[in-house]
């Protein structure tokens, strides 16, 4: 129930503050998390990001203004977010197939957003009937050498995974004859965190060197540290692979007594990964720092 608390803590955040400009990194510092951690599970419970929960939150406080209160349009748009009464009216608009004006007068209640409230049961809601069990054990770190990008994953708003990793893939996979004292057999998708309070991430398509070497044109070398991982087997094609991403962080990782340790996750592409195949099967690794207590 750990990241459940967290989450919750961050809902109340946005529910103390709809009235002035929330940035997302200001949640998650509300709920002890990283901006990337807090959007990752907050879009796998709820299936929205996090931009568009608060957005969502701002237009119901809106509409209970337009209903019970005389406030003008004016003041309700400045305090939804909006430069504007015009600007706030076209996304109502856009919205709800209706105007400002025309909510208050015809006053249909069913429009409103309710707060979310994260518990057990809620976490029960969400259960698809996944059973995954994940191994957990000890890594020994990795010698990597692979391309790097910078994207935005599917919890943000400016999701840009599937422009920006694709591509590299394929540049990448050509040139593994070109890394010296590669270890062959498995590759690499590593992700991690650029700062605490951006949902910008890296990625890095790589393979396992047994030594550092001179390393081929635009390539780099890092190390992923000794860690405690909790691994989960991914079947089939590999554009799903974020169903099971969601069930880690909805499901498991928010359900268990485990907290990520905000180090980078894995994706393992080994001899079992055939692409596209429904067959395939890769894996999915998080650290973990174990019982939350």
């Amino acid at each position: 129930m750990f990241y459940l608390h967290r989450i919750q803590r961050g809902i109340d955040f946005i529910e103390a503050h709809l009235d002035t400009d929330i940035a997302l990194s200001e949640v998650a510092q509300a709920a002890g998390l990283s901006q990337w951690h807090f959007q990752r599970i907050f879009k796998a419970l709820t299936n929205e990001t996090l931009k568009t929960y608060i957005r969502s939150r701002r237009f119901a406080k809106a509409l209970d203004q337009l209903l019970n209160t005389r406030l003008g349009i004016l003041d309700i748009a400045l305090a939804a977010g909006y430069d504007t009464q015009e600007s706030f009216t076209r996304a109502f608009k856009a919205c709800f197939e209706l105007t400002p004006n025309q909510y208050r007068k015809f006053g249909r209640r069913s429009l409103f957003v309710k707060k979310i409230q994260f518990d057990e049961d809620y976490l029960r809601q969400l259960d698809r009937n996944l059973s995954l069990t994940p191994d957990i054990r000890e890594r020994a770190p990795l010698q990597l050498v692979g391309l790097a990008t910078h994207f935005y994953g599917a919890d943000s708003d400016k999701d840009n995974l599937g422009q920006k990793l694709p591509p590299l893939w394929a540049r990448f996979m050509p040139r593994l004859a070109e890394i010296p004292h590669r270890v062959p057999g498995v590759c690499y998708g590593v992700v991690s965190q650029t700062a605490s309070t951006s949902d910008l991430l890296l990625y890095h398509a790589a393979i396992e060197v047994s030594q550092a070497g001179d390393l081929p044109e635009g390539m780099v070398h890092f190390e992923v540290p000794a860690s405690r991982y909790a691994t989960f087997e991914h079947r089939g094609a590999p554009e799903n692979v974020n169903h099971t991403v969601n069930y880690i962080y909805a499901n498991w990782l928010a359900g268990a007594e485990q907290r990520h340790s905000g180090g980078a996750d894995l994706e393992i592409y080994g001899p079992s990964y055939q692409g596209g195949s429904e067959t395939s099967v890769m894996h999915y690794a998080v650290p973990v720092l174990g019982s939350c207590g």
